[in-house]
Formats: C-alpha cells, sequence, structure tokens
C-alpha cells in the first residue's frame, strides 16, 4: 500500500508540472444562478370573516307614555271659562249655528248660538234657547226660556277680562194636587221664575315673575217669582297662589256670599256666608297634598271647617290612590232650592247646608282609552234641606231643615273613549242616609242613582247619542205623615244628527224611550214618550 502511494504522488505530480508547462493562456469562470430576490408578502386584512351568531333573547323596552285620559271631579264644581291659546298663524273663524224643531205634546224648539271677535284680543258668544210641553193632564205643561252673552277680552300682557250677562225665565203649573177633583184656575197655579245674572271676573293667564296666580270674581243674580218674592245674591271670590318653585305653594282665598230674600208677605230673610281658605300644597311627580283649613261665618256663626287631601300615583301615573277630610257648604238660596225642585213654595227660612266628608278612593287608567275611579264617603250633615208635600193638597212642597245627618256614599264611574269618535261614561252613587233627628227619613233625597252617556261618530257627517237614567225612588212623607217610597224610575233617551247639505243637518231626539210615567217627586208625573225633530244650520 506504501508503494502505491508513492506511485500516485510522484504521478501527479508529473502531470502538474507538464500542465504548466504547455497551457499558458488565461481562463474566465462565468457562474450562472436561477436565484431572484423578491419582498416578503406582507399580512392582509380578512374580509371574508365569518357572521356573528344570532342573538335570541328578546330585549326589554321601557317606555314612559303619559296617559291621554279625562277625570272626571267626584263633586260638582262651578265651570270656569279659561282662555284659549290661539295660534297666531291660524285664522279666526266665527262659528254660528240656528236650531229648530217640533215634536209631540206641541213641543217647538228653537236653538241658536253666534261668536265675534278676532279670536286673539277678543271673543263674545251669545247663546239662547225656548223649549215648551204639553202633556195630557190637566195643567201639564212648561216652558223654559234663556239667553246670556259671553265676553272673554286679552290684554296685551298676561291678564284676561271675563264678562257674562243673562237672563232665564220658567213657567210651569201646579198640576199635582190630590184630589184630582179639585178645581183651580189657571192664574191659581202658575208658577214662574225669573232669574237676571252677570258675572266680570280678571285673571293672570301665567304665573307672573313673583310666582303669583289669581282670578277674582265679582257675580250678581236677582231672582223673583210671580208671587211678590224677590231675591238678590251678591257673590265676591277672590282666589290667590303663590308658588315656591316647582314642589311648593301656599293657597289662599277669600268668599263673601251675600243674599237677602224678601218673602211675598213682608218678611225679609238675610243669608250671609263669609270664608278663608289658606292652604299649603306640595307637589312632586308622585306625590300631591293640600293642607289647610276653612274658617267660615255662616249667618254670624263661627265655624272652622278641615281641608286636607292627597294624591299619590302608583305605576306611573295610571293608577292614583286618593284620601281626604274636607268640609264645604251647600248654599241654600230661594234660587238654588227652586233649580233643585221647581214645585217649591216659599220658604219660610234659608240655611245652608254644612257638609264634613271623610273620603277614600282612586282614579286611573287601563290602556290608552279606558279611565275609572271610585270612592268611598262618610259624611256628616248640618241643616241638611228636605222637601215634604203640603198637607193640604200637596202640589207644593215645603222646605225645612234636618240639624243632624250622616251618610255613606259609594260613587263610582268607568269611561272608555277613542279620539272624538266615540265615548262611553256610566256612573253609578249610593247614599245612605242615617242618624237623623227631627224626621224620619231623608225626604226627597235619591238613595241610589245611575247614569250613562254614549256619544258615538259613526260616519264622517252621522253622529249617535244616548243617555241613561235609573234612580230607586225617594222617601216621601203622605198627608198622614206616614213614610212612603216612591217606585223606581228608568229613563232611556236616543238621538241622531246627520248632515244633508254642506250647512244643513238634521236632527231626531227621542226621550223616554220606554214609556216610563214616573215621578221623580211625589204627585208630579212625567211625559211619555216623546220625540222632537228638526234641521241646523252653520254658517
Amino acid at each position: 500500500m506504501k508503494r502505491i502511494s508513492i506511485i500516485i504522488v510522484l504521478i501527479t505530480s508529473i502531470t502538474a508540472v507538464k500542465a504548466q508547462q504547455t497551457d499558458t493562456t488565461k481562463k474566465t469562470v462565468v457562474v450562472t444562478s436561477a436565484f431572484k430576490p423578491s419582498i416578503r408578502p406582507a399580512a392582509k386584512i380578512n374580509f371574508s370573516a365569518a357572521s356573528p351568531v344570532g342573538d335570541t333573547t328578546r330585549p326589554t323596552l321601557v317606555y314612559s307614555v303619559p296617559a291621554q285620559n279625562l277625570f272626571f271631579s267626584y263633586q260638582p264644581v262651578p265651570l270656569k271659562p279659561l282662555a284659549l291659546s290661539i295660534d297666531t298663524s291660524l285664522l279666526w273663524e266665527n262659528d254660528n249655528y240656528i236650531k229648530l224643531g217640533f215634536g209631540n205634546y206641541s213641543t217647538p224648539y228653537a236653538q241658536a248660538g253666534f261668536s265675534f271677535g278676532d279670536g286673539t284680543g277678543s271673543v263674545i258668544n251669545i247663546h239662547t234657547k225656548h223649549i215648551s210641553q204639553k202633556g195630557n193632564l190637566p195643567f201639564q205643561q212648561y216652558s223654559r226660556s234663556n239667553a246670556d252673552v259671553i265676553g272673554i277680552f286679552n290684554s296685551k300682557g298676561n291678564n284676561e277680562l271675563r264678562a257674562k250677562v243673562g237672563f232665564e225665565t220658567s213657567n210651569q203649573y201646579l198640576y199635582g194636587y190630590q184630589p184630582d177633583t179639585l178645581k183651580f184656575t189657571k192664574d191659581d197655579l202658575k208658577q214662574r221664575f225669573t232669574n237676571f245674572n252677570a258675572m266680570v271676573g280678571l285673571r293672570n293667564k301665567a304665573v307672573n315673575q313673583f310666582g303669583i296666580s289669581y282670578d277674582p270674581t265679582l257675580s250678581l243674580n236677582l231672582f223673583g217669582d210671580n208671587h211678590r218674592g224677590s231675591e238678590t245674591n251678591l257673590v265676591l271670590n277672590a282666589p290667590l297662589t303663590k308658588t315656591f318653585g316647582k314642589a311648593f305653594g301656599f293657597n289662599i282665598g277669600f268668599t263673601a256670599d251675600l243674599n237677602k230674600f224678601k218673602t211675598g208677605k213682608g218678611t225679609t230673610i238675610k243669608n250671609n256666608l263669609y270664608y278663608l281658605v289658606p292652604a299649603v300644597l306640595l307637589k312632586t311627580p308622585n306625590f300631591k297634598l293640600n293642607a289647610g283649613f276653612t274658617p267660615s261665618w255662616d249667618n254670624q256663626t263661627f265655624n272652622l271647617l278641615p281641608n286636607f287631601t292627597v294624591d299619590m300615583k302608583v305605576r306611573d301615573e295610571k293608577f292614583i290612590l286618593q284620601g281626604g277630610w274636607i268640609g264645604y257648604y251647600q248654599r241654600n238660596t230661594y234660587r238654588s232650592l227652586a233649580a233643585f225642585n221647581p214645585w217649591i213654595a216659599q220658604p219660610d227660612a234659608l240655611l245652608n247646608t254644612r257638609i264634613k266628608e271623610q273620603y277614600a278612593g282612586f282614579k286611573g287608567s287601563g290602556g290608552n282609552h279606558f279611565t275609572y275611579n271610585g270612592r268611598v264617603s262618610i259624611l256628616s250633615f248640618s241643616n241638611a234641606a228636605l222637601f215634604v208635600n203640603d198637607a193640604i193638597d200637596g202640589k207644593t212642597f215645603l222646605t225645612i231643615y234636618e240639624p243632624e245627618m250622616k251618610s255613606l256614599r259609594l260613587h263610582g264611574e268607568v269611561g272608555y273613549t277613542v279620539q272624538e269618535k266615540f265615548s262611553m261614561l256610566a256612573g253609578a252613587t249610593i247614599n245612605q242616609y242615617s242618624g237623623m233627628k227631627n224626621n224620619e227619613k231623608a225626604w226627597g233625597l235619591l238613595p241610589l242613582e245611575v247614569t250613562g252617556a254614549l256619544r258615538w261618530q259613526i260616519l264622517k257627517d252621522f253622529h249617535l247619542k244616548s243617555d241613561l237614567f235609573f234612580w230607586d225612588g225617594p222617601r216621601y212623607r203622605n198627608k198622614q205623615g206616614s213614610d212612603q217610597k216612591l217606585k223606581p224610575a228608568f229613563d232611556l233617551n236616543a238621538g241622531v244628527e246627520f248632515t244633508v247639505l254642506p250647512k244643513l243637518n238634521l236632527w231626531l231626539q227621542f226621550n223616554n224611550l220606554l214609556n216610563n210615567r214616573y215621578e221623580r217627586w211625589n204627585q208630579y208625573q212625567v211625559l211619555g214618550f216623546n220625540v222632537i225633530g228638526g234641521v241646523v244650520y252653520n254658517f
């Protein structure tokens, strides 16, 4: 192996030397490669992302929408006209109408209304009405007429002046005498009442810069009959409210009610009433409190009446709890007594009924159209006015006063309204009288009363209305002084009105559809079924 290695080395060396001696030219080597430089690809956004997984859970959405409903008061209160804020971009249009009709029982009917003014600085309305009927019974006839002018005048500032002048008269005959064989002339039985009234008031349309609202009014009534009876009634009412921020306020009101009645016998009866109404007001979104007392002077007799009311909202204004302890007066004048019972004789005395009421109730709404309210009250009456037939023939009613009387009253109302196209209202009042000293029963007062009203605009030019009245018969005292009870009464009325020409409508009214000849007052039977129809012209 060593010999072979030595031989290979020698051969290699000889070959190299020989190559150097024979090749003397310069050689160039060219190297070729396939490599090409390039930039590394950049990362890009992937626009084809997968869609998200659907959420099957239902979100809870809470909406606070105030109930657009009307709530009706539980006690009758005086209606006071309020100025309408007229949009200056609209043109005021005066609306006038004349309504004429005729029906059975020799019933002429006439009514008219006219309006004047520009709707911004002044509005003047004139109303007039007349109706008369003659029944089948001897002397069963009556007529009523009235007319009034109401004006509202706005100043350039924040004040509004209101004024009213009116006149009304009624004629009826005392046909409810017994026995019916008695002979009377028309002059003997005629009962006519007339009244002239006027009112002026000034109010601020919005709370002024001092947080004060005021609304004083002065009214006058001159009332009389055809038996030389005359009555003058002057009333000054001056309420004022001072607010402190949005939650607190103070109310102070003064009322002076002066009444003077001169009987046909020449006797003069004075019946004056003064009272103050101071109260502290607290109002929050869910709570309203009125706390105060009412010092009063009833014919120089001092009485302190309570004045506490509370309203508490539950469930976003849809349900409101109410409670209170209040005191107030029922003014008994010759005019107010004759309006309640048109068959009364001239009263020998005028006493005001003082009422203290403790109540608890609620009101609310269900949905957007349904409203309801209810109240339970415990009332205490002082000098309650009752009515009994005279002991001669019973054709007139004597006014007597019960010194003390109590009553448990239940009242409820339900209503359903759809804009101005449909409205239905029903109410019921139950009175349970007790605790009387001088009288056995509450003569002439209703123990149960149910009312209902329907207004339905079936088509654009076709209107339907209906009214329902039901009451349990009141107690009355016969000639022997015994207690008796009238039969229950049910009265259903219906009427329609539709357009026949652009400015001409036809109307039809049905009264006492069931021909129920009931008696609201003992010995005075009402008219049976009667129908009246006519036209209405608007311009």
